[in-house]
């Protein structure tokens, strides 16, 4: 007896929105966790070739911390021709203090498929430093993905 597989389309996916308090939360298992909702690796319908995935809205994204001594040794690299040789570094420390939110969104990007799907899954992202965001007429769904900091 053969069984079937079920092809699913873009037509048979729902997509919710969820929220996530990144305050006191590992940026690294943060964003992997992103990745997948983004992605839709959570839902039984997930299919790799079209965009199944949801959309997240994250929080308090200046709160997040950085494992080991990565805040002062970690550094984020860009080409940018307004800079001479165009090269611009940043430290995770600057990162951190003047641009929390492009740091989470690196994150999540580095956990994404590179192409056209991975953008496509990229601009479900909205991130926000503070703890108030302008989607809550989209009425998301809290989510705790990741465990605390104990301290």
């Amino acid at each position: 007896m053969q069984r079937q597989t079920t092809i699913y389309k873009k037509s048979d996916v729902t997509k919710k929105w969820y929220v996530v308090d990144a305050a006191d939360k590992p940026l690294g298992r943060l964003a992997s966790e992103i990745a997948v909702i983004l992605q839709g690796k959570n839902k039984p319908q997930y299919t790799p070739n079209f965009d199944c995935g949801d959309f997240v809205i994250v929080v308090n994204c200046s709160k997040v911390w950085l494992t080991g001594d990565k805040i002062h040794k970690k550094n984020y690299y860009d080409n940018k021709s307004q800079t001479y040789g165009g090269l611009r570094v940043r430290s995770a420390k600057v990162m951190k203090k003047d641009y929390p939110t492009e740091m989470v969104r690196r994150a999540v990007w580095g956990m994404l498929p590179k192409g056209p799907l991975g953008k496509q899954m990229i601009k479900k992202l909205f991130v926000y430093a503070g703890p108030d965001h302008q989607k809550q007429d989209r009425k998301p769904i809290e989510v705790e993905l990741t465990k605390k900091r104990e301290k």
